[in-house]
């Protein structure tokens, strides 16, 4: 029998579901190395509900810290319209300061995974990931226009940097084998615990919509599966007929037979709660998103002799060492570049410019 927690909550109190969670779903946090990944899909206001609010992130980042791990990283990769600006991202969403001490890069270092050929042989995949010993993964609950819901198994998307995700949505080519994309990724590293912020969620065509909810919630369970299940139940949507939730039945994530998911708590529709399409096709047939997802695929890093030194700090700090001296100046291999943006970053002479 799976679990999952639903907890009556807001910002102001919410370490108190934070310490439920933990209660309900108990992590051994002592002298290991965790890492906490908030759902931060781009640069915005706080208010605006895009991302995982700093409330909840502050009160588990606090949580952990009474637990003794032997390290903490609180970090994401962000999404389509912030490639590159991880801090901006979570300096503008208050995602910085809730870190604490604790907020690292994790797009500049990564490590290749085998994946699905169907996809991609390979993908790369944040080194502060694939290193930890607890991972505690904090989705928001909204929308989405592709895969109807964004949570548990969505929110895993964010452990690839740069522009592979955007590769990864178009080698699926139509949205049903871009739900078997999203479980493969999430494949790669499951999570240890979830905790939901869903105090304020979104409807509408996620999921970046200004169709905001007062939801008043917390949830919380350490399966992805049963987890998502009960946002889609809460969003007045049958489980059973997302696809990326029937490909994880059938790959032994989970269940979503609600029969086999123990609430913690009361379970109570959303009275006329807003979904997209279920097609998915609210992002796939989008021409201007389809677009960026191409333009950002095809940037590459671009060099100004001028202004370049020579100095080798983008060769070293390219995590799938994409790029090497010859001549006194950095050149890329473009098969292996993941536009990343860490090259550019990284520049003591700002020499280094993608397009």
């Amino acid at each position: 029998m799976y679990r999952v927690m639903i907890q009556p909550s807001d910002y102001a109190n919410i370490s108190k579901a934070v310490e439920r969670a933990f209660e309900l779903f108990p992590v051994q946090i002592k002298a290991r190395k965790v890492l906490i990944k908030p759902n931060v899909l781009r640069s915005s206001d706080v208010n605006e509900g895009i991302v995982t609010n700093p409330a909840l992130l502050r009160a588990v980042v606090e949580k952990v810290e009474t637990l003794k791990p032997a390290s903490l990283i609180v970090g994401d990769n962000p999404g389509l319209m912030s490639y590159g600006a991880n801090e901006q991202s979570f300096e503008k969403t208050g995602l910085m300061d809730a870190a604490k001490d604790y907020y690292r890069n994790i797009g500049n270092e990564s490590a290749e995974i085998k994946f699905n050929p169907e996809f991609m042989p390979s993908v790369s995949v944040s080194r502060a990931v694939m290193d930890a010993d607890v991972i505690i993964s904090l989705p928001k609950f909204k929308t989405h226009g592709l895969t109807v819901i964004t949570g548990a198994i969505k929110n895993s998307y964010g452990i690839m940097p740069g522009a592979q995700k955007a590769a990864l949505h178009k080698a699926a080519g139509n949205p049903a084998r871009f739900h078997d994309v999203i479980v493969d990724v999430f494949m790669i590293r499951p999570p240890d615990l979830f905790i939901v912020d869903a105090v304020v969620g979104m409807e509408g065509n996620g999921p970046a919509s200004p169709d905001l909810r007062d939801i008043g919630l917390t949830l919380a369970s350490d399966n992805a599966v049963a987890l998502d299940s009960v946002i889609a139940t809460l969003m007045g949507c049958d489980p059973a007929q997302l696809l990326f939730l029937q490909k994880a039945k059938k790959s032994g994530l989970g269940d979503y037979d609600m029969n086999k998911i123990e609430i913690i708590g009361q379970l109570n529709p959303i009275p006329n709660f807003k979904l997209p399409p279920m097609s998915g096709d609210a992002i796939f047939s989008n021409l201007t998103i389809q677009e960026i997802m191409t333009q950002k695929i095809m940037l590459r890093p671009k060099v100004d002799g001028d202004l370049c030194s020579g100095c080798g700090t983008c060769v070293d700090q390219c995590p799938v060492s994409a790029l090497s001296m010859a001549d006194s100046l950095p050149q890329v291999d473009p098969e292996k570049c993941i536009t990343c943006f860490c090259c550019q970053e990284m520049c003591p002479e700002h020499a280094i410019t993608l397009r």
